[in-house]
């Protein structure tokens, strides 16, 4: 079986070989890489408070819009 080699990381469309960085640099790409997954976590749970908002805001307009007899 051959080694399992990782794919090349592409920077500014030149291709680099994660095991032939230096240690500083393989920590560079991992703080890079696990500032993605954040940004995209960050994102996603953004995502839900626009949605969540946007639904309290619809029920305050509909709460507004009926007359006040009908509200309990």
């Amino acid at each position: 079986m051959g080694q399992d080699k990782k794919p090349p990381i592409t920077i500014d469309n030149v291709e680099y070989v994660f095991e032939d960085m230096t240690q500083e640099q393989q920590a560079m790409f991992n703080h890079c890489m696990d500032l993605d997954r954040k940004i995209s976590s960050a994102q996603f749970n953004l995502d839900q408070l626009l949605v969540g908002k946007q639904a309290f805001i619809k029920m305050l307009k509909d709460s507004l819009a009926t007359p006040a007899e009908q509200v309990q």
